[in-house]
Formats: structure tokens, sequence, C-alpha cells
């Protein structure tokens, strides 16, 4: 008799979608996965005094609707499911303990995976005994709590190496604290003639030639197809990160080059000055003309085995 599939239960904050792509590997592999996305939630206040009681509320840290409204949907969807071999939780701060208690008495293994700094996001700390396995992309945090380290993954491959490209560097970023240095290495780039596609997510208007706003979030379709037409990737990391983006895994499983200013990325096995260029000093950015036109040096497959998503996934449900 064939044995029934397991069952694996994936929550996320999905504002991007790349957790699909782990939900997409252990499908592959033969699991039962439910992935709730609760960045596709839409609350809908009752009336303006709700909606200006929650402002005041969840900026002053007693109670944020949205958020208890996540956690009735969570735990409404799981309602007529008795038991759950494995729940991976990523960005499980907007829970709260008593549903994440619910759902992992219904668990045999609960897993949460932190992708930001635990500074970032503090109310992390209050949930990690909740779990029986916690896995961090930052390395101190995961020498200060205790936790076990794990990088980004990589979704996406190129069979060969592209020859001719739309643009020489791509980068698309929230607007947020890293913009002014984004905008940095925007300008050095336009001012050595280099035709590079520099993204921002904002409403905010734009009036420099070396860069585009965006109003609404671009798709998963849409940045991939960006990937492919650009020929080396820019990655500016947020203050106090040491974790590495999808960009620089991106770079890795497409064959391309990286300009990053991620200072730990030297440490990584995969690293290669002929491929990874690391700003050190913002004030005073120097982008060589010879990393530019130089070509890709191959990556050892047994390196980047480790990374790709189907293998990634392994240790999370076993």
């Amino acid at each position: 008799m064939k044995e029934p599939k397991k069952l694996v239960l994936l929550i996320t904050y999905d504002n991007w979608g790349y957790n699909q792509y782990i939900a997409d590997a252990l499908e592959d592999k033969s699991y039962d996965v439910i992935h709730i996305d609760f960045h596709s939630f839409r609350y809908k206040y009752p009336g303006l005094a709700h909606k200006t009681l929650n402002f005041f509320t969840k900026n002053l840290g007693i109670v944020n609707l949205k958020h208890v409204y996540y956690n009735e949907v969570i735990l409404n969807k799981l309602n007529d499911i008795k038991s759950i071999d494995t729940t991976i939780y990523i960005k499980a701060d907007f829970l709260s303990k008593q549903t994440i208690e619910a759902i992992n008495a219904k668990s045999k293994k609960s897993v949460l995976i932190i992708s930001d700094s635990i500074n970032r996001y503090p109310k992390t700390k209050n949930i990690l005994s909740l779990f029986d396995k916690v896995f961090s992309f930052e390395k101190k945090d995961c020498k200060k709590y205790n936790l076990s380290f794990k990088t980004n993954f990589i979704y996406k491959t190129a069979d060969v190496i592209q020859t001719k490209f739309k643009y020489k560097v791509f980068n698309i970023s929230s607007y947020d604290n890293r913009f002014p240095i984004i905008k940095k290495i925007a300008e050095t780039l336009y001012t050595m003639n280099v035709k590079s596609k520099i993204i921002i997510f904002s409403k905010k208007e734009n009036t420099e030639p070396y860069l585009e706003f965006s109003k609404s979030p671009l798709t998963i379709t849409e940045i991939n197809n960006y990937l492919e037409e650009s020929e080396i990737m820019l990655d500016v990391s947020r203050s106090r990160q040491q974790g590495l983006s999808f960009r620089v895994f991106e770079s890795l499983g497409l064959r391309k080059k990286l300009i990053t200013t991620n200072k730990d990325i030297v440490n990584y096995d995969f690293y290669n000055p002929e491929n990874i260029l690391v700003i050190d000093d913002i004030e005073n950015i120097t982008i060589p003309q010879a990393f530019l036109e130089t070509p890709y040096r191959e990556v050892s497959k047994n390196i980047l085995h480790q990374y790709l998503i189907e293998n990634w996934v392994e240790d999370l449900v076993n």
C-alpha cells in the first residue's frame, strides 16, 4: 500500500513572491504543501474610528488590528487539519504566541526561518523558544541566540553564460535607509557611462536620470526578465546586515557578476574577486573598468550544489 504524502505547512509573509519557490521545491519532493501567505490577506477597517485607534495602539505596542486579523484567518484556515508533519514559518513575528502554539500543537516538527536581523524585528526574540529548530541568515544572531546558520537560496539557474545584454547593471530595492547608498552607486555608474537599470519601489517622485521609481511592486516574472537582460547584479545591504540577499544568489544561479556593499561575502566559499566586487567605502566608490569588462569565472558545481533550492529545503523537513 502506498504511503500517504507527508504534509508541510508553510506560513510566510511573501511580499516579493520568493517563498513560493520553497513550496514548489517541497512539492517536487512529493510533499503535500499548504502555503499560507498572509501578505495576500486584505484587512478592511470597520470604520474610520477603528483605523485611527489602530494607528495609536500599534505604535504604542499594544495591539495591531491587522495582525490580529492575520492570526484569526490563519487559524480558521487550519481548523479542519488534525496533523501536520512539519510547519515552516518565515516572518513569524507577525503572529501571536497563542497562534504559534496552537499550530505547533498539530505539528510533529516546527521550524522558524529568520531572514532579517533580530535587531530589525526585535519581537522575534519573544518567540524563539516556541520552535524545534530556528535558522537565521545572520551569523551574529546565530552566535548570540544559539541559532542554526542558513543562507538564502538559488531559485533560478542558467545553463549557459549569456554574452548579450540590454543593461550592464541591475538592481531593484524598496525605498528605505539604503536609498542614499544606492543613489551614490547609481550616480557613479552613470558618470562612467555604464548603462544601468536601477529601480526603486517608492511613491515618491524621481528627478534623477540614473534611477527609476516604481509606484507598484514588480512581479517575480518582471524581476527575472530584468535579471536575464542584465550582465551584473547590484546588491546593497541594510545597515548592520551580514546575511546575504537574493541578489547574491540570483547572480550565482544565473552566472553573473555582482557588485555589493556586503563585506562579509568574502567569507563564503563561492567568493571570487573576479566575479564579486565589494564596495568598502561608500564615500569613495571605485568600480574598476577591468571588473566591468572581464568575463565571469565559473563557480564549482560542488559549491553551488548546497545553495540550490531543491537541496536547500532538505534540512527543513528532515
